[in-house]
């Protein structure tokens, strides 16, 4: 039997196991064990499956070590697991990726030099410069993938692209300063005095 049929049976049962349980649930709304029973029929990650299923038994009634041994898992795993479903937060489940980024593609990388070669105000946003954060939000609008600013950073690094603004040393703000004044700014100092030799 292939590792994914082998999967797919045993969060079956699982799932069978949890959906023919009587007992009211402890910590999980109807909605979110139901969304989360659904998820279990997907073929997902062993990881995300995991997150799942230490919900799913923490709301029946199951203790910390007994999840553990259970599912063979760490105790710092289902202790963070059952607390986000005993804060009400369990349809969050696959809100933390895992792992590396996705490759990004030629397509996204092209979009990207694209779009700091163009004002954001052409794209219909109110400020001048465009940020990581904002280079993010818009490609993943338009891709579906949404990157870290973080590896934005690098995908900018990659292509040649300076993150930093260019600042002005500090003789140049002093030359700057002293071009503008004018003779009308000048204040009268208080009167010499006129010295007796």
């Amino acid at each position: 039997m292939s590792k994914s049929k082998e999967v797919l049976m045993i969060s079956s049962q699982f799932f069978e196991r949890v959906k023919d349980s009587k007992v009211s649930g402890k910590y999980l709304t109807p909605f979110q064990k139901k969304l989360l029973s659904r998820a279990l029929t997907t073929d997902l990650r062993h990881e995300y499956r995991r997150r799942i299923e230490i919900m799913l038994l923490a709301d029946l009634g199951y203790s910390q070590s007994e999840i553990c041994t259970e599912l063979k898992c760490s105790h710092e795993t289902a202790r963070y697991w059952i607390k986000v479903a005993q804060t009400g937060q369990a349809h969050h489940w696959n809100d933390r990726p895992m792992g590396r980024p996705k490759q990004v593609s030629q397509e996204y990388q092209s979009r990207l030099q694209e779009l700091i070669n163009h004002s954001p105000r052409d794209y219909g946003y109110s400020f001048h410069s465009w940020t990581a954060q904002w280079l993010s939000r818009h490609l993943s609008k338009e891709f579906g993938v949404e990157y870290s600013t973080r590896h934005i950073y690098r995908l900018l690094k990659k292509i040649g692209v300076s993150s930093k603004q260019v600042k002005m040393d500090n003789s140049n703000k002093k030359q700057k300063k002293l071009s503008k004044i004018s003779i009308g700014h000048l204040q009268p100092s208080s009167p010499q005095k006129s010295l007796d030799i």
